[in-house]
């Protein structure tokens, strides 16, 4: 905690005993200290805003008031906090509150068509509060170079995780090399691929005999296939 903010938080909590209640400066500062540390380490500039307190709201006076988020609440975009106090009064309030980070995302720098592999230089990146997009965001365009999405989607808009398409490693047509092992053996031949797949996902092969067999599809052009 900076030294400032642990002195004016010792001052606040004074005063309160001193006046025999706790005042809505000390409860904000305690809700906007608590949220500062929970969003330490956000990707991105957090700027945490609490929100205003009811001047009628009366609590006795409170030592060491304690803050904590209810089970599944998090320090990220509009939330609610609670503030608790043991000794020498009993209680229990709850403030609401905004945490906002402004942080980079990946967008479509063009229209990009359903099923087209994203190139990086189809990408753009921006800016915004990240509290206010998609949980899924993508903030990292490796993330998605190679890949294709399930929608197209028009220059400026945000691409999102769940929407995109495994990064294809076998491709329908595709010459590979079949590889088995077993105990005591290792079998290596060429076929050619009868649909597409991603990688670790199964795909068909015809050998150069006329042969259907399945196997796991790897980078590089590889299909394991087991015994």
């Amino acid at each position: 905690m900076k030294l400032p903010i642990l002195i004016t938080a010792l001052l606040l909590s004074s005063a309160a005993l001193a006046n025999g209640r706790t005042d809505a400066a000390q409860l904000r500062q305690t809700v906007e200290q608590f949220l500062e540390v929970q969003a330490a380490g956000l990707p991105g500039k957090v700027k945490v805003t609490v929100g205003a307190i009811d001047s009628r709201t009366a609590l006795g006076p409170c030592a060491a008031p304690e803050a904590f988020l209810m089970p599944g609440a998090r320090a990220w975009g509009k939330t609610s906090v609670g503030v608790r106090c043991a000794s020498p009064s009993t209680w229990t309030v709850y403030i609401q509150a905004n945490v906002s980070v402004l942080g980079s995302y990946i967008a479509a720098g063009v229209p990009l068509a359903q099923g087209q592999p994203i190139q990086e230089s189809q990408l753009v990146t921006l800016q915004a509060d990240l509290t206010t997009l998609p949980s899924s965001i993508v903030t990292d365009k490796a993330q998605v170079v190679g890949r294709s999405s399930n929608i197209s989607l028009a220059a400026g808009m945000p691409l999102r995780l769940d929407n995109l398409r495994s990064k294809q490693v076998v491709q329908n047509g595709q010459l590979v090399r079949l590889v088995a092992a077993g105990a005591g053996f290792s079998i290596s031949s060429e076929g050619k691929a009868t649909g597409n797949a991603a990688e670790g996902q199964v795909v068909q092969v015809r050998t150069a005999a006329g042969q259907q067999v399945s196997g796991i599809a790897k980078a590089g052009g590889l299909v394991e296939v087991a015994f």
